[in-house]
């Protein structure tokens, strides 16, 4: 209990808990009292009454569970989903993407463009990758621009390649790489590297110039507020926005400025490859700016390989039934290696995309080489994704401290698991190496867990459950269960470790006196409860900074 005693009433008290803290100091409490925006003390219910006065708010929690607001370690809050986009979010067939498609035409007759998003590569035939052809008899003339559903690839119809200009000598563009027809040299339709280029700031003005409406600051505003308020529903108390040019948090500010910043954000600024020197004074500048506990910008986003269902990771040993194709690094290893030792001699701390087993090796490599260069440090350099990892590189992540940013919704059998385009990629002589949330964690590495909305679900009543189970939503047989972890550690995962993995361990991720007062009261005890009723649970109240931000059924 704390020994804290009151210096007069605070500002809220909640009782009637049953409070997880996080904190091994203090596992558990009854009470807690709030003043000047932090926690002033834990302890039992009967000791609340010395905190509470005339203009004290009381919550009573009812017996109720209540957790550290949730710190979501990676989450695409200006993303989606969009609400001017035909969503094809669980369309599974090509016919039913045209059937949306054409529904979506005749309700939005007079659009200039058809956009749409979440498409999934399993709904095309043959397990191919889509092209034009397979869009024009839903789009006809108007051009079509379609985004799956990691929002690492962009598919466009005939008339989409016309009006961006993209032909034969033109298939290298600021937003993506096109592929092209083996046989005839010309342009599919398909475009990869969509995150690592489209969503640059080079890639997002030329799409912008070029009239594509989803990249304008209106449509990526109205994403942004509809996710934040998202954000705080599911009590997510911490955003981190892992991927933002300089241009973009001018968005931040305005959310803020229009009281819909009520979940804190830390946003990572993307590192694209020819980075400029000047480019890194900009981005120093940015997060001396912006630095406060509402809206911190500092890490560096990169990306060393691309994701396994369209075959662009990059995997020690080939596809399955690719011949000797196994995806390729962004960057030579010799080149990545000097630029982490670059990057990390200057103090950043980098966010790395790497989903192949080759390509966290190479990280891990990398840093292992700034280690070597530069000397330990506190880095926290983040592998995010972690979904395919040799089992000799478990041990790399705790040794070197490397921070393991995970998703587990992500190896749910109903999207990565057997007859799913990951599972049949990487073939199953190496499902034991997906997502190895137990091994890391029994390695001592560090697990930030995150929802990587608006690839997945945001609540992480669903990444909870995922992480426990293995299983689908809807029931069914658990894949590789043998990398479950507990309740007590996805929680753990879902806030001390993501505050610890972004240098926010002593204001966050715990309810520990003198801490930021951000918590959520919870519907049900997930701690207690069975796994198949935790996606069920809602957050009832949700506290930012000891303001009650949130109470299902209205705002706070």
């Amino acid at each position: 209990m704390s020994r804290t005693t009151p210096a007069g009433p605070a500002d809220l008290v909640l009782t009637g808990a049953r409070i997880h803290t996080v904190d091994p100091d203090l596992p558990e409490a009854q009470a807690l009292a709030v003043r000047d925006g932090r926690i002033a003390w834990l302890g039992t219910d009967a000791g609340a009454a010395a905190w509470t006065g005339p203009d004290t708010t009381v919550l009573d929690a009812g017996g109720r569970l209540v957790l550290p607001g949730f710190i979501d370690a990676h989450n695409h809050v200006r993303l989606g989903s969009d609400d001017d986009c035909v969503q094809l979010a669980g369309v599974r067939t090509l016919d039913a993407i045209h059937q949306r498609i054409r529904d979506w035409h005749t309700a939005h007759p007079d659009a200039e463009w058809i956009e749409a998003e979440a498409f999934d590569y399993s709904a095309i035939p043959g397990g191919r990758m889509p092209r034009a052809t397979d869009l024009d008899p839903a789009t006809g003339d108007t051009p079509a621009f379609v985004l799956s559903y990691d929002v690492h690839t962009a598919w466009l119809n005939t008339a989409a390649l016309r009006r961006l200009g993209i032909d034969r000598d033109r298939t290298s563009l600021p937003f993506g790489e096109a592929e092209t027809d083996p046989e005839t040299g010309e342009p599919t339709g398909f475009i990869k590297d969509f995150a690592v280029k489209g969503l640059s700031r080079d890639g997002h003005r030329a799409l912008k110039e070029l009239g594509v409406p989803w990249a304008s600051a209106d449509r990526q505003y109205g994403r942004l507020a509809k996710s934040l308020d998202d954000a705080i529903r599911f009590g997510i108390t911490t955003v981190v926005e892992p991927q933002n040019s300089l241009d973009d948090l001018s968005l931040f500010e305005r959310a803020r400025a229009e009281g819909r910043l009520r979940s804190r954000i830390v946003a990572a600024l993307f590192h694209p490859r020819g980075t400029t020197d000047a480019d890194l004074d900009d981005f120093a500048a940015a997060a001396a700016r912006f630095a406060d506990d509402r809206l911190r910008v500092g890490p560096l986003k990169l990306y060393i390989d691309d994701v396994v269902e369209p075959r662009t990771a990059a995997l020690l040993e080939p596809y399955t039934g690719c011949g000797h194709h196994r995806g390729e690094t962004f960057y030579p290893p010799e080149e990545f290696g000097d630029l982490l030792v670059k990057l990390d001699a200057r103090g950043f701390q980098c966010f790395v995309h790497a989903t192949g087993d080759r390509g966290i090796r190479t990280v891990l490599d990398a840093v292992e080489q700034a280690r070597a260069a530069n000397g330990p440090r506190d880095a926290r350099h983040q592998v995010v994704h972690v979904e395919c990892l040799d089992p000799a590189d478990t041990p790399r992540f705790a040794g070197l401290g490397v921070v393991a940013c995970m998703q587990p919704r992500h190896c749910a059998p109903e999207i990565a698991g057997p007859g799913q385009d990951w599972a049949e990629n990487v073939g199953p002589e190496r499902w034991h190496k997906a997502w190895p949330m137990r091994s890391l964690h029994s390695a001592g590495a560090v697990l930030a867990f995150s929802s990587d909305w608006n690839v997945a679900e945001m609540d992480p009543m669903i990444g909870i459950y995922t992480a426990l189970t293995r299983r689908p939503l809807g029931g069914g047989p658990a894949w590789q269960p043998e990398e479950t972890v507990s309740v007590e550690t996805a929680v753990h995962a879902y806030t001390m470790g993501s505050a610890y993995a972004n240098f926010l361990e002593d204001e966050r991720g715990s309810l520990t006196v003198g801490k930021l007062a951000d918590f959520t009261v919870l519907s049900r005890d997930i701690l207690r409860a069975a796994p198949e009723e935790i996606p069920g649970t809602v957050a009832e109240t949700v506290v930012v900074g000891g303001e009650i931000v949130h109470r299902a059924g209205g705002a706070g």
